[in-house]
Parts: structure tokens; C-alpha cells; sequence
């Protein structure tokens, strides 16, 4: 492989989820989330998001977790294994703070993402594809 390759393959290997190098345990997160800045074409770096689980038969949110996306624009470790359970979720993405650090104006202050599970087993990943004006999200895998 030539030497200019090589940092170019680290910086691929860094941003498709290597834990080398980055100071974190290799603990696999049974939900995951990954954010990625579509009019800039590069990861939501620093992007404050919230992670809560409905209680009270469907009457209460409670908060879970508060984090921030890192460089690669992911969320490591929102829940730690045997945490999940099935039940309701929803992440809460303060879209609004991003795009005001970056001196933007925006048309969704924040991004709510609901969403079931029912198998407390598998893994589960929410991407988020977000612009000024737009979102999208999905299940990954």
C-alpha cells in the first residue's frame, strides 16, 4: 500500500466505526445512532441528543441518557448491554443548537425519532441524514 493510501485508509477505518485509537472500550451498544450532515457531506460533529423510554403504561417520557455525537458524528454507547428493553423510544436531536453553531439558519428546531422494539436481542441503529431544511431517517443495520 503506498504512504499516501495509509492515512487515507485510517481516516475510512476511524469514520466506519474502528475503536482504535479512539479512547473507547469495545462494549457493544445494543442501539446506536449516527448523524451525518448532508449539506456539508461530512459527520454532525457535536450534536446534542437526548435518548428517552415511555413509562407509565404510555404516559411519561423519561430521559435515559443525554450525549453528543463525536467527530465521526456517532453516539457510542446509548444503552449498555442489558439495558434495552422492548418498550418505546425516542431520540431527540437538538438540530437547532447544530446549525446555530454553525451560523445557520434552520427550518426544525429539533428532530424527534419514535420508534418500538419489541426484541430486546437485536440491535438496533437510527441513523440521521440532516440539512438546514430536511431531514431523514431510517432502521440501519
Amino acid at each position: 500500500m503506498s504512504s499516501r493510501a495509509t492515512p487515507r485508509l485510517r481516516t475510512l477505518q476511524r469514520h466506519l466505526g474502528s475503536l482504535e485509537g479512539r479512547g473507547m472500550e469495545p462494549v457493544s451498544s445494543p442501539l446506536t445512532t449516527h448523524v451525518l450532515d448532508t449539506a456539508s457531506g461530512l459527520p454532525a460533529q457535536g450534536l446534542c441528543l437526548w435518548l428517552s423510554r415511555l413509562e407509565d403504561h404510555g404516559q411519561q417520557w423519561t430521559e435515559l441518557r443525554k450525549s453528543y455525537t463525536n467527530p465521526d458524528g456517532r453516539c457510542p454507547g446509548l444503552l449498555l448491554p442489558g439495558q434495552m428493553k422492548a418498550g418505546t423510544y425516542k431520540l431527540t436531536f437538538d438540530t437547532e443548537g447544530y446549525w446555530k453553531q454553525r451560523g445557520q439558519d434552520s427550518f426544525y428546531p429539533y428532530v424527534e425519532v419514535v420508534f418500538t422494539i419489541t426484541d430486546e436481542t437485536h440491535k438496533f441503529h437510527v441513523p440521521l441524514l440532516l440539512s438546514p431544511w430536511s431531514y431523514t431517517t431510517y432502521r440501519g443495520s
